[in-house]
């Protein structure tokens, strides 16, 4: 690139810096975006950003694609790339932005981490003698049993657990609520935890589980109950609640193939949220076929 366009650049990092008051970490991420755009420039022969129209503009996303970075990259790229552009025609240095309306290639949706049946089974079978393990299990259950998101277990009251009908009440995203069915054996796990809870609130405290302070148990919290819990149970993969939230959805879709339920499980307002539990059902689903058909098996060697 010409010296010029070199001088642009750096007017306009001084712009995020100055004017609109970025911090030093993202004008240092778009300079780092704007070199490569200014490599790729000078790789076809173009020395000055009005060299740049709509047609090379689009080969650069392909370019970036070629070489391995992601959708998320390629977007964040022509980010800054339209930026620089947007700069560029308020200091009347050009009259166009050749980004405007090129778009990354979409990234696959990266599937949620799940646990197996067994694996499941493995954590939440926790072994209770003290009152931070009941608590713990009842945790466990809870959340593997109805698919709650670590919030909703953290904001969960007293009042929102019926362990008559087997239902619990929980606030969502959006404060909407739903209410889900407790399976027997959380049931159960959550009765056991309930009878020793009483000895630890504290006086007026609402909240299901609590610390041994007697006060709500916080996300991070549960976050470490579980991911300490799947250490002693012997699993050797790192364990976080919403990955036995995700075990649930999963679980269940294999066993009912009902989106539509789980979705109203799990509390998304967008059924194309819950659609990517079809991909894990779908890979279920391939790996059972690989295996068991007899056309499908490849030859041993």
């Amino acid at each position: 690139m010409t010296p010029a366009a070199r001088q642009d650049v750096a007017a306009f990092l001084r712009h995020l810096k100055s004017e609109l008051g970025l911090s030093p970490h993202t004008v240092v991420a778009y300079r780092r975006d704007l070199a490569q755009l200014a490599g790729f420039a000078d790789g076809i022969g173009v020395d000055d950003w009005s060299g740049i129209d709509h047609r090379i503009a689009r080969m650069y996303p392909a370019r970036l694609y070629q070489r391995g970075c992601s959708g998320r990259t390629i977007a964040r790229m022509l980010s800054a790339a339209r930026t620089l552009y947007r700069f560029l025609i308020r200091e009347k240095r050009l009259g166009r932005n050749p980004f405007d309306g090129v778009r990354a290639p979409k990234s696959p949706r990266p599937l949620p981490g799940t646990l197996n049946t067994d694996e499941a089974a493995q954590l939440v079978e926790l072994h209770a003698s003290t009152d931070i393990d009941y608590r713990d299990r009842a945790l466990l259950e809870l959340v593997y049993s109805s698919g709650l998101r670590v919030s909703e277990a953290a904001g969960l009251d007293l009042g929102a657990i019926d362990l008559a009908e087997g239902m619990v009440t929980v606030t969502g995203k959006g404060n909407k609520t739903r209410r889900v069915p407790i399976g027997r054996m959380a049931s159960a796990a959550l009765a056991d935890w309930l009878g020793r809870r009483r000895t630890i609130a504290r006086p007026g405290e609402a909240a299901v589980f609590v610390n041994m302070r007697g006060t709500r148990l916080g996300v991070r919290s549960i976050q470490k109950r579980f991911d300490l819990a799947a250490r002693r149970q012997g699993l050797e993969r790192h364990v976080h609640p919403h990955m036995l939230r995700h075990s649930f959805a999963s679980h269940l879709l294999e066993s009912s193939g009902d989106l539509r339920a789980v979705q109203e499980l799990l509390g998304h307002a967008d059924i194309s949220t819950t659609q990517v539990y079809t991909h894990l059902d779908y890979q279920h689903l391939a790996k059972v076929y690989d295996q068991a058909h007899p056309r499908a098996r490849k030859k041993s060697r």
